[in-house]
């Protein structure tokens, strides 16, 4: 799978890209070199799923990330 504009219907968040897997979700922030990935295995299943709709969406991703699992990202 490759990288998807994120639609930012909100207007107002730092993320630019994502791209969703089976079980995680790889996000692009503005100004970053670096990709963040959220897996089952760290962030949660539920989490990783809310943030795969939220990423179709286009709408809360960035928000959701910062409450629920900002640094449960692979290392």
């Amino acid at each position: 799978m490759s990288m998807i504009r994120y639609k930012n219907l909100g207007g107002n968040s730092s993320i630019s890209q994502y791209e969703i897997g089976v079980d995680y979700i790889v996000v692009e922030f503005y100004g970053s070199v670096k990709m963040y990935k959220y897996t089952y295995s760290t962030a949660g299943k539920a989490n990783i799923e809310n943030a795969k709709k939220l990423a179709i969406r286009g709408f809360g991703l960035c928000s959701f990330i910062q409450k629920n699992m900002k640094y449960n990202f692979e290392r």
